[in-house]
């Protein structure tokens, strides 16, 4: 589906036309360039690359220079592919947040915050084990068993416990369009959207 990519600002709130107030996330989407347009004949599927805020040139590898060369647009930081557009783009064409002038819902891809290693209880929710009683020193927040004594005699895949929480990719659909902001390149999505404040996210019409 067609998109651009964009960055998550921080949330703030608006008032709807009946006086409801509506928590919305802002981000910064585009304006994105177009640095490669892949075919069907040529690489065997069909997708426009995307590329997002400017880089210094001493920050950008070689190949990287040369591939944005060949554009004709300067270094950029992100890049990423998105399929669907309808018209035909060309090297070198811009996109701007007007992109989602008439879409009612999106979908927004980001990297969900990192919150380092956690126990069962934080990461999934446990309830803890029985109460602070009857000499249970260390207990309270252990998982409790975790697998059979004799038989398999293993712990299974998949069991739940305790480990890095976070930073994982993270798609949320049917996200509604509260407004769009052209000259400021700003999209107004109402709830909230994965990513911590300057995170990188990716918007789908």
């Amino acid at each position: 589906m067609p998109g651009l990519l964009g960055k998550k600002i921080g949330m703030t709130s608006v008032f709807s036309a009946e006086g409801k107030n509506i928590p919305c996330t802002v981000i910064e989407v585009g304006p994105c360039v177009v640095t490669q347009v892949k075919s069907v004949e040529k690489d065997g599927y069909k997708a426009v690359q995307l590329g997002f805020e400017d880089a210094k040139e001493k920050n950008t590898t070689a190949p990287l220079m040369g591939h944005f060369k060949k554009a004709g647009v300067t270094p950029k930081r992100h890049l990423a592919e998105f399929t669907g557009f309808d018209d035909d783009l060309n090297l070198g064409d811009t996109i701007t947040v007007e992109l989602f002038a008439e879409s009612s819902f999106v979908d927004v891809i980001a990297v969900s915050k990192g919150h380092g290693f956690q126990g069962v209880m934080k990461r999934h929710g446990f309830g803890g084990v029985g109460e602070i009683t009857h000499g249970q020193d260390d207990r309270q927040r252990k998982p409790g068993s975790i697998g059979a004594c004799s038989y398999p005699a293993k712990v299974f895949k998949g069991m739940r416990m305790g480990g890095h929480m976070g930073t994982d990719r993270v798609t949320t659909h049917n996200l509604q369009v509260l407004k769009v902001i052209p000259e400021h390149n700003l999209l107004l999505i109402k709830g909230s959207v994965p990513g911590y404040k300057g995170s990188i996210v990716s918007v789908i019409k």
